[in-house]
């Protein structure tokens, strides 16, 4: 359940006077109705004949002159990396809640499109979404794109590798636990609003909560949760299902990311940052602290845990008069300086 929630997270200023010395290796052309309003990013493929990866570079000083990448791995769905809608200098953006102002000069920000998924549409323009996507739709898919991209940086000389910074949201969490398992190039992994159990658990969670809060009953609960296995059983039998859809994602993206996220955080041995709000709605907080009790049941000493009160899904506080405040990048920034002291 680590990302069924998708918002437009934020209005952010953008600069259009920066000046960007990138080496291009190969240069595409990005969707023509909105790549003029995001032209602070520079666009690479890797190809191969199984698959095409998109990805995209922002820095303020150009990549031949810095030496620590930051890459941001977003959560679950068939969504472009920006959405767009001009109201002045101002830009609508969703899926990427970065304001790009906060990236420092000494970092170059990476993003990386889904199978099939532009970097960039109209706000509200609508799109139908290419089977490739929901065919390739699993965490070892997902993590072995990121890996490659990460290659490819250090092989093409992009950069002059120091710090390799890794933030995953939300399905991204799970994603950056793989990776930190197959890519020992990284150098610090941002955790952000995922569980430590399978994404299944977090249904049950949630159920147990709603008793405790007095929504339903215990036996309205019991039915819930045989329902619920009934589900999971029905998913694992039709592991590869990109027909049958429940929790608006197919079976086989259930299925190919019910992996624990645990098992692989356990593995990795660079510095960890776990980041929770209190009041996630998509990762019930209780999931969460199975984490530092495992790191310290097994005597492992590289995880730093941050819990955010009062703060949900995507850090955002609820005010009284149902208004959202935003707290992005204050996590962002207490993230940045844990990078900066921690080796």
């Amino acid at each position: 359940m680590h990302n069924a929630l998708y918002s437009i997270v934020g209005i952010h200023l953008m600069t259009k006077y920066l000046v960007l010395t990138f080496l291009l290796i190969s240069l595409f052309k990005v969707n023509g109705q909105c790549d003029k309003d995001l032209d602070m990013f520079k666009h690479f493929q890797i190809t191969s004949e199984k698959d095409t990866i998109n990805y995209h570079i922002y820095s303020k000083i150009g990549m031949d002159s810095v030496s620590n990448v930051l890459l941001y791995v977003q959560g679950s769905g068939a969504f472009p990396l920006y959405q767009i809608k001009r109201e002045g200098k101002s830009l609508w953006q969703s899926g990427v809640p970065f304001d790009l102002q906060t990236i420092t000069n000494e970092f170059a920000f990476v993003l990386i499109s889904k199978r099939g998924i532009p970097f960039c549409t109209k706000f509200g323009e609508p799109y139908n979404v290419p089977k490739i996507y929901y065919d390739n739709e699993s965490l070892e898919n997902r993590a072995n794109r990121v890996s490659r991209v990460i290659d490819e940086l250090f092989t093409i000389n992009l950069v002059n590798p120091n710090k390799i910074v890794v933030i995953g949201h939300s399905e991204g969490s799970d994603v950056v636990a793989k990776l930190g398992t197959i890519n020992d190039k990284i150098t610090h992994i941002g955790y952000w609003a995922g569980g430590a159990n399978t994404q299944w658990f977090d249904f049950t969670l949630f159920i147990r909560k709603e008793v405790l809060k007095g929504k339903i009953t215990e036996e309205q609960a019991a039915t819930r949760m045989d329902s619920l296995f009934v589900k999971f059983k029905e998913i694992v039998t039709k592991p590869d299902s990109t027909d049958d859809f429940w929790e608006d994602n197919s079976y086989r993206r259930w299925y190919k990311f019910s992996e624990p996220p645990i098992e692989n955080l356990l593995k990795i041995n660079v510095p960890i940052f776990v980041a929770h709000g209190t009041e996630d709605q998509a990762v019930p907080i209780e999931s969460v602290y199975l984490i530092p009790i495992e790191f310290i049941r097994h005597n492992k000493n590289n995880l730093t845990f941050k819990v955010y009160p009062d703060l949900d899904h995507g850090f955002e506080k609820e005010l009284e008069n149902g208004e959202f405040e935003d707290h992005w990048d204050d996590v962002f920034r207490e993230f940045m300086d844990w990078v900066i002291k921690t080796e």
